[in-house]
């Protein structure tokens, strides 16, 4: 035996639902990116310098540069976000 589902218009729908309805929308915005040291990719030394982090595609759509530590190096320096 199948169900019937009936939808509503969205204006027959309590002030809650819309909230809802509208934070599901705009989940997506924030992705996950690598950012990786220009320093330790070119002084040869083996192994590699890298952090996650998360961005949001809207307001920061240019590419991540951060200064970060680097355990190898032993200092802080400039990491690029890599695609």
């Amino acid at each position: 035996m199948r169900k019937k589902i009936f939808l509503l218009p969205l204006q027959s729908v309590s002030n809650e639902a819309k909230k809802d309805f509208n934070t599901m929308a705009k989940k997506g915005n924030r992705i996950q990116v690598i950012l990786e040291c220009t320093e330790h990719k070119e002084s040869g030394l083996p192994g590699m310098s890298r952090y996650i982090t998360t961005k949001n595609r809207k307001n920061t759509t240019a590419r991540i540069e951060l200064k970060k530590y680097n355990s190898v190096l032993k200092k802080v320096t400039l990491h690029k976000e890599i695609k």
